[in-house]
C-alpha cells in the first residue's frame, strides 16, 4: 500500500524517505511487504495524510482497475473473474486438498483424489502469481 502510495504522488523513495523522516532502507523494507513500527506508520501516514489503520490494513484484494492488471491476458483476468479476495483464494485452495485428502482416506477414487489435488495446485499457482505481481 505505501508503494501505491507513493507512485500514485510520483515520489521516489528517496523523496517519501526525506518527507516521513525515515531511512530509505526503512522505506524499502516496508514496501517490500516486511512489517513496519509503530512509529514509521505513524510518519507515513501523516506524510499520506490517512488515517494509520489505512496503512496497517493488510491488502488482500485485487485492484482490477489498475493499468497492469488490465494488461493481464485475457486468460488470467477470466480466472480471477468473481475473486476479489486473496481470503477466497486460500479458501479454495485449503478446501480443494481437504477434499483431496478425505478422497483419499475414506474412499480413494481414481479420477476425484487427483482432480482435487490437481485444483489445490493450479489454485495454489492462480495465488503465487497474483502475489508476484502485487494485485492485492
Amino acid at each position: 500500500m505505501v508503494k501505491r502510495l507513493r507512485e500514485k504522488r510520483n515520489w521516489s523513495q528517496e523523496q517519501l524517505a526525506t518527507l516521513s523522516g525515515l531511512s530509505t532502507r526503512t522505506i524499502q523494507r516496508i514496501e517490500s511487504g516486511n512489517k513496519a513500527s509503530i512509529e514509521s506508520l505513524k510518519a507515513l501516514a501523516s506524510v499520506f495524510e490517512i488515517d494509520i489503520s489505512k496503512l496497517q490494513e493488510e491488502i488482500i484484494v485485487i485492484d482490477k482497475t489498475s493499468n497492469e492488471w488490465k494488461k493481464e491476458p485475457l486468460w488470467v483476468r477470466f480466472s480471477f473473474w468473481g475473486v476479489k479476495a486473496r481470503k477466497q483464494i486460500i479458501m479454495l485452495e485449503m478446501t480443494t486438498v481437504l477434499l483431496g485428502l478425505l478422497t483419499w482416506f475414506i474412499k480413494p477414487d481414481v479420477i476425484a483424489t487427483p482432480a482435487f489435488f490437481l485444483l489445490a495446485y493450479i489454485f495454489s499457482n492462480m495465488k503465487h502469481y497474483i502475489d508476484t505481481k502485487k494485485y492485492w
